[in-house]
């Protein structure tokens, strides 16, 4: 069988042209027409390949690497084979990356499923929804009373658009999200399977059984946002749960009601945001963090990976741990612990020898 490519492959640039794209310094100018056809990690790239080396773990591969040519870092070039162009840039991954986004636009946001990219046969939408030129919706969409969606967007297979949702321009929705109770900007990125918009968890507890607490705020997702697959974001309960502008989230991740996040955040795969969390300005999170309920951590902050916030994190600090504590102090620990197990093995073994 033959080997399936979902995207069209990239049309053959000549190394002056990459050069040009990235800023890069190609160091031998006499290779200024090689043509590159192809985009590739090191070990895979063939002699009509670009690839990168950005990154010093993988360094025995670069002296072996098959590449047409190479984007390197000053410090690292010396060590390129002389068959391999080299393209000298101080960001040799950024570079690579705006030479993938030039020539494979299409892999940035979810693409119609079906057809052309517009309004599908199969697609439901309510007939006092208001659709703007150049809006596309895949088959089995539906689209609900007073929907308001922007010119260039896309609502993927399946997708729901609950009523009274605005969705702005040039969005992307993915196949088999779930929009209900938001506001949307322009340039937002849902992936398959979201659900935005549904209850938040709310019960005042006693002792004849759990009442529920009715949520009645919105979500608010502002411009150039991207959600991964499978994420959830309640809405608010009494207040607005919100998403600042620029904010980037991976898959799986759950936001709870009520919570603000400010612009240019990065909240990575299975992290989940208790109701009413704030998080500022240019916080990351790193994959499966868990953020308590009523705490704010400040603009700039870092949470390594697992780490348990329940107290409110200072900005621009790094955090990490369960529970999360400032980073020198965690690792401190972590040596002192590492110290009293070792001390304790070998008191044990002196005991058992004497």
């Amino acid at each position: 069988m033959a080997e399936a490519a979902f995207f069209k492959g990239a049309p053959a640039s000549t190394l002056a042209d990459i050069a040009a794209l990235t800023g890069a310094e190609l160091v031998d100018a006499s290779r200024a027409s090689v043509r590159v056809s192809g985009l590739a990690v090191l070990d895979q790239a063939g002699p009509s390949d670009l690839t990168f080396f950005d990154n010093l773990k993988y360094s025995a591969q670069l002296p072996r690497t098959h590449a047409a040519a190479c984007l390197v870092a000053p410090r690292s070039e010396g060590n390129v084979p002389g068959r391999v162009a080299v393209l000298r840039h101080k960001e040799p991954y950024r570079a690579f990356v705006a030479v993938l986004r030039h020539f494979f636009p299409d892999a940035l946001a979810p693409a119609a499923l079906f057809g052309d990219g517009r309004i599908a046969a199969g697609a439901s939408i309510h007939p006092t929804a208001r659709l703007e030129d150049g809006v596309g919706v895949d088959p089995g969409a539906v689209i609900g009373p007073r929907a308001e969606i922007g010119s260039g967007t896309l609502i993927g297979a399946g997708a729901t658009i609950g009523p009274g949702v605005r969705i702005g321009r040039n969005c992307s929705i993915g196949a088999g999200a779930t929009i209900i109770h938001s506001l949307i900007g322009n340039d937002v990125i849902i992936h398959a399977g979201c659900r935005i918009g549904q209850d938040g968890f709310g019960f005042v507890p006693g002792a004849a059984g759990h009442t529920k607490v009715p949520q009645i705020g919105r979500v608010i997702i502002q411009n150039s946002v991207e959600i991964g697959a499978g994420s959830t974001i309640d809405r608010g309960a009494l207040r607005d749960t919100m998403i600042g502008e620029g904010t980037k989230i991976d898959n799986l991740v759950q936001i709870g009601h009520n919570v603000v996040i400010g612009r240019h955040c990065i909240i990575v795969a299975q992290s989940g945001l208790s109701g009413s969390c704030v998080l500022e300005d240019g916080v990351m999170l790193g994959a499966r963090v868990g953020v308590g309920n009523h705490l704010t951590i400040g603009a700039g902050a870092q949470i390594a990976a697992l780490g348990i916030v329940g107290e409110d994190v200072p900005p621009g600090e790094r955090w990490g741990g369960f529970p999360a504590r400032p980073m020198k102090m965690w690792m401190r620990e972590l040596k002192v612990l590492r110290r009293l197990t070792r001390d304790g093995a070998q008191a044990a073994q002196g005991q058992d020898e004497g």
